[in-house]
């Protein structure tokens, strides 16, 4: 490593921030910027292709708002714990059992980049963001077919709210 090359300084500054950053735990901060990344070029390239295409940028209503929020929660747990799902998380994670009712629990396994992305597709609150900004893109580009979609999500949540207190019902009677 030459000292005086400029890739090598920040290279070598890079990496002292990362072994600072993460003391002894394994943080795979190259595989989230390149996550980040990725989320970043996908969104900009949305706004270029809507920018290009010269469609107008909707105002969601509120019920727009409450169809996305409930199609957020359930996709982004349906992606992230459903066992139907595991095959896209199994290049990522380990199966370690059941965490809830029709809910996978998962670990996480590799490094770097393999460790970031297994982190992102076993967490709900992660996929959350890449899930709603999905559906907004949904809402520009077909919001007709999104909304259905939506409201379908929303429905299978509102069920699954159901199925859930009537376990606790019949459990307390």
């Amino acid at each position: 490593m030459d000292p005086d090359h400029p890739l090598d300084a920040i290279r070598h500054t890079a990496e002292h921030e990362r072994d600072a950053y993460a003391g002894s735990a394994d943080r795979p901060l190259g595989g989230y910027i390149a996550l980040a990344a990725v989320f970043g070029t996908g969104l900009a390239g949305l706004v270029a292709g809507v920018r290009a295409g010269r469609r107008p940028l909707p105002q969601p209503s509120p019920l727009d708002l409450l169809l996305l929020a409930g199609a957020t929660h359930q996709a982004s747990r349906l992606l992230a714990k459903d066992p139907v799902t595991s095959p896209l998380r199994a290049p990522f994670t380990r199966y370690r059992g059941t965490s809830g009712p029709a809910e996978l629990r998962e670990d996480v396994r590799g490094s770097g980049l393999r460790h970031a992305v297994g982190e992102l597709v076993t967490c709900p609150y992660c996929l959350g963001p890449w899930t709603a900004t999905a559906l907004a893109a949904g809402l520009v580009t077909a919001p007709r077919a999104t909304r259905l979609a939506a409201a379908a999500l929303t429905a299978v949540a509102g069920a699954d709210l159901l199925h859930l207190l009537r376990g606790r019902m019949q459990q307390s009677g």
